[in-house]
């Protein structure tokens, strides 16, 4: 009699902070996080998205906007193909008052166990022409992603 065994799973949890950010020139943000993970991956624990407070840069020189944004989630897969990437979207006021996209940025989760730092470079998306950066200064919409999670993936 044969027995079915079943595949052997890993629980990879991640446990951390958005702990801060520096935008020199822009003041009141606010962060969103959420993660993109493979086919295999299913989130057991936590959360996969979160939004956090709106911050004001800090006193010192280096004008830091501190957040210390908490993060608790589990994963569970059979394979380590599409391993979980953090992606952050920060948000700010314009001239208008309108909040907009500030920066979009992703990160690999850290694949070791242990304490880690991540320093995430961000980017703003830029219009393709000038006639839709003239009208996006005009209206004030400029241009962001519709899901922040295409930053984190290969396509296109």
């Amino acid at each position: 009699m044969a027995t079915a065994t079943s595949p052997s799973v890993f629980l990879p949890m991640v446990t951390g902070q958005i702990e801060s950010a520096q935008f020199p020139e822009f003041d009141d943000l606010y962060c969103k996080y959420c993660f993109v993970y493979g086919h295999d991956w299913v989130p057991t624990t936590g959360l996969e998205e979160g939004i956090s407070q709106i911050t004001s840069k800090s006193g010192d020189a280096q004008q830091t906007l501190v957040w210390n944004f908490p993060i608790d989630i589990t994963f569970k897969s059979t394979n380590p193909y599409g391993w979980p990437q953090i992606v952050l979207s920060v948000y700010g006021p314009d001239v208008f008052g309108n909040y907009v996209v500030r920066g979009y940025g992703a990160v690999r989760v850290p694949f070791t166990p242990g304490r880690h730092k991540r320093t995430i470079a961000m980017f703003v998306p830029e219009s393709t022409s000038k006639l839709q950066k003239f009208t996006s200064w005009l209206t004030g919409r400029h241009p962001e992603f519709t899901d922040a999670r295409v930053v984190a993936k290969g396509e296109g």
